[in-house]
């Protein structure tokens, strides 16, 4: 249940996760068009993907990280390296509404930062398609830092950086693992279920209103 906002901290910064929250990650949909549900299944059962591609999230040169899992693992070599070479047919659509609601924020004057464990070289591809991964005053991307989320270590090197107070920040994010992260730090926070759900929020804590979007 969210707390009377007259009872909340004032907000400094709003933290935004990417994946899930503004554009969407769902590998295993796209696999399931490419290569059917039941071969899809049993390549996830077999390989741990994910872990793969937090390989690439902690700063592992995406090519070859992916190259090298699809040579270890041949009975997979093409699919998993369409991890790589299709990695844009599966880092979308954007969510136009946690769109408009990073910028009514951005209008309103609060800053805005990103907060998400995103491979340096998949950043640049998905920078080069959606335009509003720009609109981030201050971008933290676990590529870049060597560490990811949940970690305390990039929670703590973003305060470090960012002039605000931990419990000024309001951070979204659709994993629960990476909320308690955050809560534990004394951030503020929303688990991210529906970008609806995330705007109410937002205008419940009277930060945008409803005509802002």
């Amino acid at each position: 249940m969210t707390r009377n906002a007259s009872f909340l901290p004032a907000v400094g910064a709003v933290v935004f996760d990417i994946g899930n929250v503004l554009i969407r990650w769902q590998p295993e949909d796209l696999y399931d068009r490419w290569i059917g549900q039941e071969r899809r299944q049993q390549m996830f059962d077999t390989l741990d993907l994910h872990e793969m591609n937090d390989r690439v999230d902690r700063g592992g040169v995406f090519r070859d990280v992916i190259y090298d899992f699809a040579e270890a693992n041949p009975d997979y070599r093409t699919e998993i390296r369409w991890w790589h070479d299709r990695w844009l047919n599966m880092a979308q659509p954007a969510i136009d509404l946690s769109v408009q609601t990073l910028r009514a924020l951005k209008r309103r004057g609060y800053p805005v930062f990103a907060l998400s464990n995103f491979g340096r070289e998949p950043f640049v591809l998905a920078e080069e398609k959606f335009d509003f991964l720009s609109d981030f005053d201050r971008r933290y991307l676990s590529g870049h830092m060597g560490v990811a989320k949940p970690d305390a270590q990039i929670y703590q090197m973003l305060e470090a950086d960012c002039g605000q107070a931990p419990q000024a920040l309001l951070f979204v994010d659709d994993r629960a693992e990476n909320i308690a992260a955050a809560d534990a730090r004394g951030w503020q926070t929303h688990h991210f279920t529906s970008a609806r759900n995330w705007a109410d929020h937002l205008i419940a804590r009277d930060l945008i209103e409803e005509a802002d979007l």
